[in-house]
């Protein structure tokens, strides 16, 4: 499995088995130093190899050692939305659902269309209301498909609290999708997963007042969504009173659907993007969360 390399350098990434043991030497032969208990746990590798009894042994924390049977090594998305050179004309975004277009609205997929897999770009050149009230998008070339299969992104107004340089970004909850922009000016889109409908991420105007190269986060301790996460990536804290945040997130690859515990999840490369970008913004950033209207698109 290839590692994950960014700014932050070379990392491998593994899911722990609950009431996996940890040991200090790479052998059950020795006394565990902790046992990780149970819950939706995540720690960064440092290195694996086989000991003289032909097992793998993987090094986590340096000097920490968990057998193969109890970690499983994850490979985080390679996805990564796109920089924006000029205002786009239209709303775009991306497949979040393997899909065969239609030639018409509410008709059945043709065979004769290429599938579109999961993560395509697409642009929308046409929207109109189907049956059951779900909207049919024009992706193009006589392409029609059903709006569940997307997840979209459109130009919004700057909120009226943002000054006209300010650099602020948009998190829409409906969409799953997120926005940069520097005043007016769109300059960067990506599919972010936020919080599931038990730990919904709170819509509001925010500031980013913390920033971290790389640190853990924790939660629930003791509960049954109990969770630990080694090492996630480029965090910007922006609600203070829940402890939300952006950051990449190596853990899973369902960008387009919620998934979170109440944090704004991106692709690596994307919270890579956004945290050296707002780097340099005269303000710290604005975060505007909200859930958009998909309707508006017949306007």
């Amino acid at each position: 499995m290839p590692p994950v390399f960014d700014a932050l350098g070379r990392r491998w990434y593994g899911r722990l088995a609950d009431n996996a043991n940890v040991y200090p030497e790479p052998t059950q032969a020795v006394a565990p130093v902790r046992n990780v208990g149970d819950g939706y746990l995540f720690a960064t590798v440092n290195r694996w190899f086989k000991n003289d009894a032909g097992e793998t042994w993987y090094e986590i924390n340096g000097g920490e050692y968990i057998h193969e049977d109890d970690i499983r090594l994850v490979e985080p998305s390679d996805f990564q939305g796109v920089e924006i050179t000029s205002q786009p004309e239209r709303p775009f975004g991306w497949v979040v659902q393997d899909v065969v277009p239609s030639r018409e609205p509410d008709g059945e997929p043709d065979e004769a269309f290429t599938e579109l897999p999961r993560l395509t770009f697409v642009e929308i050149y046409d929207v109109v209301l189907g049956e059951e009230d779900w909207l049919w998008y024009d992706i193009g070339d006589g392409r029609w498909a059903k709006q569940t299969y997307f997840s979209l992104v459109d130009v919004n107004p700057r909120p009226e609290e943002v000054g006209e340089n300010e650099f602020w970004t948009e998190v829409d909850l409906y969409e799953q999708t997120f926005a940069a922009y520097e005043g007016d000016r769109m300059v960067y889109a990506t599919l972010i997963s936020s919080g599931l409908n038990r730990w919904p991420t709170r819509e509001g105007l925010f500031q980013v007042w913390d920033r971290w190269y790389e640190y853990k986060m924790s939660g629930a301790e003791g509960q049954v969504d109990y969770y630990y996460l080694e090492d996630i990536p480029y965090i910007m804290y922006f609600d203070e009173l829940n402890g939300i945040a952006l950051h990449g997130t190596y853990w899973h690859d369902r960008f387009g659907y919620k998934h979170s515990h109440g944090c704004v999840n991106m692709p690596i490369k994307d919270a890579e993007w956004t945290f050296n970008w707002s780097a340099s913004a005269p303000n710290d950033l604005w975060v505007w969360v909200h859930t958009s209207d998909p309707t508006t698109h017949l306007e």
